[in-house]
């Protein structure tokens, strides 16, 4: 087993997740009491959303660079970062560890690909749904990425770090989540991606009828995968 570094507290409530998926994961294929060796860094999502906020995107790279450091030289052998966000500065990141970033964005192409789909909607903060990062990764695998319209994508931002990242998940919110989904769909949108940690937390497969692409779930079979080649 591969020790795997997770670099969380992005918001804490879905690093949760992370580590209750990937020990559920290597519970499910091994049995008994196994679970992940794992070590997990959680950093201050507001020192993180501050520098975000002001496009300091320079001192998000050096507090994952620090973070990323530690749990190299613990042993880690991967790195998982618990938000989708995070992965605007992966490249960066990435070039200053020994240790390959296990890239959301990455792995969320391979599974959307593998259905056969060309064209998804994507949901996140609106850095995940405005800047390249993300939907230039889907390109490369020939898949179109929609975003909802600039007042929907203002209401998903807000709701992120005003409720889900705190925890907080009201039907109103769910309301209004499906109600944008609805329209991508209309809009010709086959599938949906929940490009935000906390939104699978929302929403639930069984909510809509287009395919549902959680990356969390996708984020964590690739680390048990790596774990466990």
């Amino acid at each position: 087993m591969k020790l795997l570094g997770l670099i969380g507290g992005t918001s804490w409530v879905s690093t949760v997740e992370y580590y209750s998926k990937i020990n559920e994961t290597v519970n499910t294929r091994l049995g008994g009491l196994n679970s992940a060796e794992c070590i997990i860094y959680s950093l201050n999502l507001q020192k993180i959303k501050d520098f975000n906020d002001a496009g300091n995107w320079e001192a998000t790279t050096q507090m994952l660079v620090a973070a990323g450091k530690h749990l190299e030289s613990s042993g880690a052998k991967a790195l998982l970062l618990c938000a989708n966000t995070l992965h605007h500065v992966a490249d960066q990141v990435q070039a200053q560890l020994e240790i390959p970033i296990l890239h959301i964005a990455e792995v969320t192409a391979n599974a959307i690909h593998a259905q056969g789909l060309s064209r998804v909607g994507l949901l996140g903060t609106k850095f995940t749904m405005e800047y390249g990062f993300f939907k230039d990764t889907l390109r490369q695998q020939g898949i179109e990425t929609l975003i909802p319209s600039e007042v929907d994508r203002q209401f998903i931002h807000d709701s992120i770090f005003e409720e889900l990242g705190k925890g907080m998940f009201t039907e109103y919110t769910k309301s209004k989540y499906l109600s944008i989904i609805q329209k991508m769909g209309a809009a010709g949108a086959q599938g949906i991606i929940a490009g935000c940690t906390e939104i699978p937390l929302l929403i639930n497969p069984s909510d809509i009828a287009l395919p549902f692409f959680d990356t969390t779930v996708l984020h964590c079979q690739a680390a048990v995968d790596f774990a466990f080649p």
